[in-house]
């Protein structure tokens, strides 16, 4: 399996440290607000890249963090009157319904920074012994930045580019304006900690650090994350680590691209965000999992209403050709027609590029197009009058299904039942487009009895009137059957 890895700026065949087993890391929420699309590609992007590695056969060992002590929390929690730990678990618990909802698996490991707030003194200690860092006399601990001769190696950046111009903050005690903080004092308002250093709490960068460390021991095999924190997030966990350790951190660096409106960036700080609740109010969050693994991990993804609508459209393709290959499989019998050899190799084809797009970087926008290939070869297989009857068939539509199955576990899509998914969609899509289920099945029923009484007229007005609402009618050998368009 190829992996593009940031610190190489290249794809680069994946070997685990270990034969068999992989160490991933991935950092998770700051909690002190709902989740945004920007969070839900994360966790569907390293969800999919734990289930496919665990598919490969690998034993995946998978911890992802939450950020409980932060500067966002504290002033929330002051704002509201209440503990930091109020704030960081109610957002905790918010954000696995969320994330519950769009199908993304459980860590290994969930740890919360104020857990292991010794590990973070130890390596701050460490750190200090080794010249890398230093105490100020207020009690803050800072990075030496300028002691790790590597700096910037992850992101690129030149350290004297980025000295050129910063400046110490007044009242500040830092060596260099480079330098940050491993442990702060504490201060009014805010939760402490002990330390050898005084009483305080820790620096963000040091968090990840240390539980990373401790849970999974260096180098860690996969550390992944948003493109916003290779710096100075991501440069800082390798300066501090490697620094401490005199291990290599980590062997492959995991980014995904960012989620845009309007071309820029979707974040919090920026205001333009749209919750991943917002969304669960007008589509099944399914139909947002379709979304982002419609692209490219790598790639910036545009967030519209029209890209979620095509997603929709997407998915519902599939589960019906599911739904129609379920009704094809009941047939009780078969012929002995012989189908063209080709018809078997291009299901074969769609099968082996499945899995070679998704050993080349995870490329789920490619794997995609090879299962809508599979759905389009199902479909010829059933409306052949001669070959819907042939055994040959129903061999191919049943590892057709199998295939199915077997994707759906690696993407974390179209893997429920057929019927209650197309059902659920329905009245999702009413219910955004304002319109009455109830309304709809009367006209429907006053249409099915102007057709019978040959009224054609008043039928076909009915289906203008139902067409105007966004409806259209199928006549069926069963009846009439209605959907949104």
């Amino acid at each position: 399996m190829q992996l593009f890895n940031t610190m190489a700026r290249s794809k680069e065949s994946f070997v685990s440290r270990q034969p068999g087993k992989i160490a991933m890391y991935v950092c998770g929420i700051t909690a002190y607000d709902l989740c945004h699309i920007g969070h839900a590609r994360s966790s569907v992007v390293f969800d999919v890249l734990v289930r496919y590695l665990r598919h490969l056969g690998y034993e995946v060992k998978f911890v992802r963090n939450f950020t409980d002590v932060d500067d966002k929390i504290i002033k929330k929690a002051n704002a509201e009157g209440v503990t930091s730990h109020e704030i960081a678990e109610r957002y905790i618990a918010a954000f696995y319904e969320d994330m519950d909802q769009l199908g993304i698996l459980h860590p290994d490991a969930a740890p919360r920074a104020t857990e292991y707030i010794n590990e973070m003194a130890t390596m701050a200690e460490r750190l200090i012994e080794r010249g890398h860092a230093y105490r100020t006399p207020s009690g803050d601990v800072y990075f030496r930045v300028r002691s790790f001769a590597e700096y910037g190696k992850l992101s690129g950046r030149d350290i004297e580019d980025m000295r050129s111009g910063a400046r110490v903050t007044p009242g500040e005690e830092k060596e260099d304006p480079l330098d940050f903080a491993l442990w702060k004092s504490s201060k009014p308002g805010e939760p402490v900690w002990d330390s050898p250093f005084g009483p305080g709490r820790p620096g963000w960068h040091l968090e990840c650090s240390a539980m990373s460390e401790k849970l999974l021991g260096l180098p860690i095999d996969i550390h992944g994350g948003g493109q916003d924190l290779i710096f100075p997030h991501h440069e800082n966990e390798i300066a501090q680590s490697e620094a401490a350790t005199g291990q290599d951190f980590c062997r492959f660096w995991v980014h995904n691209g960012f989620v845009r409106i309007n071309t820029e960036k979707m974040s919090k700080s920026l205001g333009n965000f749209i919750t991943i609740r917002d969304i669960y109010k007008r589509y099944l969050p399914e139909v947002l999992r379709f979304f982002l693994v419609s692209s490219h991990y790598r790639s910036p993804l545009d967030y519209s209403d029209q890209g979620l609508d095509e997603a929709e459209k997407g998915i519902k393709r599939i589960y019906a050709a599911k739904a129609q290959m379920e009704q094809a499989l009941n047939r009780s019998k078969w012929s002995e027609t012989k189908l063209p050899p080709e018809i078997a190799q291009e299901l074969t084809r769609h099968e082996e590029e499945f899995t070679a797009a998704m050993d080349d970087d995870l490329n789920t926008a490619q794997a995609l197009g090879h299962v809508f290939g599979a759905m389009r070869l199902a479909g010829r297989l059933m409306e052949d009058k001669t070959m819907a009857k042939s055994r040959e068939t129903a061999e191919l539509l049943r590892r057709i299904m199998a295939d199915l199955a077997v994707w759906s576990r690696i993407l974390g899509v179209f893997g429920r039942d057929s019927q209650d998914f197309l059902t659920n969609l329905k009245a999702c899509r009413l219910a955004r487009l304002g319109i009455d289920a109830v309304k709809v099945d009367s006209l429907v029923a006053d249409r099915q009895e102007a057709r019978k009484t040959k009224d054609f007229a008043r039928s076909d007005a009915i289906r203008d009137e139902l067409a105007n609402l966004g409806v259209t009618v199928m006549d069926t050998p069963a009846g009439p059957q209605w959907d949104v368009a």
